[in-house]
């Protein structure tokens, strides 16, 4: 093997030699001349050329078909060591809750010597019962200018209640006692013009002082599992300083009856109300003036819902006996209601029309105007229709709004006016023109009411509504003390956690009265009653969750204004006091 490739170098060697010696020789030879002739010259041409087929044609016979291949996956568990990181929740501030008390005591003094105080306690007995009590007050010296009468007042009350929270009912009871001390102040403007000699002593005569006490034991009951789903019941004794005393008894139950897969709601109502004042404002009887009613009426309904309508249908029939005249009465109220969701919450439309039979009570008359004569004559009032139609919704998601139309038309609706009087030393102290009556009118009033309620965020709210009425009356009389218009506007603002503010203005239109000294033997007079404007302010300051100061103040503007005839108003007023919560 080794000598076969030695042979095969010599031999490559030898060729090489011998190569590279001829073609030294070649080298130095000399190649010589040639004549070329050129015959013609040359000119190319071009031929066609043919385009290569994209898809050639092949001959797959000899081709081998394509084999199929099968794929399996062999599954191994591999212990797997991630762990994936756990979202976080992004951390939310979360308010502080604020404590709630269960009692707390206020405190305010001012300006005429005005003392304001509450207390209110209340505590658990047990799971599901609990006592609870309040006491209030509220006076004021007096001091109203150019009053030559004593104006002071005095108002103070004080009531306990007890009550359970079960499963099936929540019911409680309630008795308390209030006393109030007013003054008849309000002599006429022109009070002692026929006797002006004896004037101071006339004025020094009259002792306007006089005082009510009222006592009152009530109960109210809400049941869940029960034909009756609500049972209010209320006993009331009321009383003057001049031998005039009021009983009055009230009880309404509210059952609920299925008819046909249709509820039916009911109400059943029983009001019985009897007094007698000593005497009439003539003095010319020689009895006692008494009077009693009976008023017992049911009123039964039934509410319909249909996509967007929500219709109520119902009726009051009522019976009221005059225990003292014997005399009878049946009455028959309509009470249909209807609304329509227009668009959604944005705007409901709404019309219906109800009445009813309202008692009239001696308690409720001097919750309303508290300078009235112990001579009253009582009868009850029927509104016999009231129809109404309007729009409510939203202007907004914080915005509400509420527009009402309406015409009513009421029977023997109590009015009050004032008293005649004759200026003599020998008259009671509330007849010199200083106490007000009550008369009974027929009346339709045609009404319309405006309200926007805006709460721009948690910490501002704004509110405004204003009340318009016309009234038509029998006889060609005034409707007595009634306001055409109405106004009032509230603003209250949290300005921080600690300090908040509020402002509330109301408006009043003109009233009209009617008065006479009879002594002059004149036609009584119908006195216009101006318009008045009040504003009302407060500021607070929470100085911890149990202890907040606070600041009043009423009639800013300090307007001798007059609410009723011959009575003007304390003028602007400032009270100041705290407020403290607690727990036992």
């Amino acid at each position: 093997m080794k000598l076969n490739c030695q042979y095969k170098i010599i031999v490559l060697l030898v060729l090489f030699v011998g190569q590279f010696s001829i073609a030294q020789v070649k080298k130095n030879e000399s190649i010589g001349t040639e004549t070329v002739n050129v015959v013609k010259p040359y000119s190319p041409t071009i031929s066609d050329a043919f385009k290569v087929k994209e898809n050639p044609s092949l001959d797959d016979s000899g081709n081998q078909q394509k084999e199929v291949i099968k794929y399996s996956i062999l599954s191994v568990p591999v212990a797997s060591t991630f762990t994936p990181s756990k979202g976080k929740a992004e951390g939310v501030e979360k308010a502080k809750k604020e404590r709630l008390f269960n009692n707390y005591a206020t405190l305010g003094v001012g300006n005429y010597s005005t003392l304001n105080a509450e207390l209110f306690v209340n505590q658990d007995l047990g799971n599901n019962d609990y006592v609870a009590g309040m006491f209030r007050h509220h006076s004021s010296q007096g001091g109203i200018k150019d009053v030559e009468l004593n104006d002071e007042f005095y108002d103070t009350s004080i009531n306990v209640g007890y009550g359970q929270n079960n499963r099936d009912n929540n019911w409680n009871v309630d008795l308390g006692y209030q006393n109030q001390i007013y003054n008849w102040y309000g002599l006429p403007a022109d009070f002692g013009s026929t006797i002006p000699a004896q004037r101071y002593d006339l004025i020094n005569s009259i002792n306007p002082d006089h005082s009510y006490n009222t006592i009152w034991l009530g109960g109210n009951a809400e049941f869940t599992e029960s034909i009756f789903s609500n049972l209010a019941a209320k006993f009331t004794h009321f009383s003057d300083s001049y031998s005039s005393s009021e009983n009055r008894f009230f009880v309404k139950p509210t059952f609920t009856v299925d008819v046909m897969d249709q509820a039916i709601k009911t109400n059943v109502i029983v009001d019985h109300v009897s007094g007698s004042f000593k005497n009439n404002y003539l003095q010319d009887n020689t009895e006692a003036v008494k009077y009693g009613f009976t008023n017992v009426g049911i009123e039964p309904s039934f509410v319909i819902h249909e996509n967007d309508w929500t219709l109520e249908l119902g009726a009051g029939v009522f019976y009221s006996g005059d225990t003292e005249n014997s005399g009878n009465k049946f009455y028959l109220y309509p009470k249909v209601n209807a609304s329509y969701k227009l668009v959604g919450d944005l705007m409901i439309f709404y019309t219906g029309v109800d009445g009813g039979l309202k008692q009239n009570s001696y308690a409720d008359f001097v919750t309303e105007n508290p300078f009235l004569s112990p001579t009253l004559n009582m009868r009850p009032s029927s509104t016999q229709y009231n129809v109404f139609a309007g729009l409510k919704g939203k202007l907004a998601n914080n915005v509400n709004y509420n527009l009402t139309g309406s015409y009513m038309n009421e029977k023997d609706k109590a009015l009050f006016r004032a008293n005649d009087y004759t200026e003599v030393i020998t008259n009671e102290d509330y007849a010199f023109g200083n106490s007000f009556g009550v008369v009974y009118e027929d009346i339709r009033t045609l009404r319309f009411y405006a309200e926007l309620k805006a709460d721009f965020s948690q910490n501002v709210t704004f509110g405004i509504n204003g009340t318009f009425n016309s009234y038509n009356t029998d006889n060609v009389v005034e409707a007595w003390n009634l306001p055409t218009m109405k106004l009032s506007s509230t603003l209250d603002v949290n300005i921080t956690k600690q300090w908040y503010a509020g402002l509330n203005v109301f408006y009043v239109g003109e009233r009209k009265d009617m008065q006479s000294n009879t002594s002059l033997m004149t036609d009584p007079e119908v006195i216009t009653l101006k318009s008045y404007f009040d504003a009302n302010a407060h500021v607070g300051y929470k100085f911890s969750d149990r202890l907040t100061f606070f600041l009043k103040t009423n009639n800013i503007g300090n307007q001798a204004y007059q609410k009723w005839l011959n009575y003007p108003v304390q003028g602007f007023q400032i009270l100041g006091g705290a407020n403290y919560k607690f727990d036992f």
